[in-house]
């Protein structure tokens, strides 16, 4: 099935492989709350346990260094997509509230990203995510 709209989630490559794991999550579940229309139904198994919804399309996953995101970041917001960051400070906080503080904090240029997720139409998120390597 081919979809108007993608899904992309860069990750820093120099972080840990927990840390990979955490900020991915954290940015796919900003996809998922800030764009509804990206959620499929309920799933339910043959015994009849109904399960919460998944994305209906795929998540494509890249890495990239901290001048990239930043560059990925700049052109991202320009096309008008919808976009979620996650930088380094947020490993120190414990809450939400915290982790919009730690972002508050810098101006654009200088967010010290460790990830991003981006969300839109197919021809602007190829451009924004273009020479990016998937991540291994």
């Amino acid at each position: 099935m081919r979809f108007d709209t993608k899904i992309g989630i860069v990750v820093r490559s120099d972080l840990a492989a927990w840390q990979r794991l955490n900020v991915t999550a954290f940015l796919a579940g900003a996809i998922a709350g800030g764009r509804p229309e990206v959620m499929g139904d309920d799933y339910e198994d043959g015994s009849g346990n109904t399960y919460l919804p998944m994305f209906r399309q795929p998540v494509v996953i890249y890495q990239a260094d901290l001048a990239t995101l930043r560059k990925v970041r700049e052109k991202a917001v320009g096309r008008g997509l919808g976009v979620a960051v996650y930088t380094e400070d947020m490993f120190k906080t414990g809450n939400d509230e915290d982790n919009r503080a730690a972002v508050r904090a810098y101006p654009a240029e200088d967010l010290n990203l460790v990830g991003l997720a981006l969300y839109g139409p197919k021809t602007p998120m190829d451009k924004s995510l273009k020479g990016l390597t998937l991540h291994p």
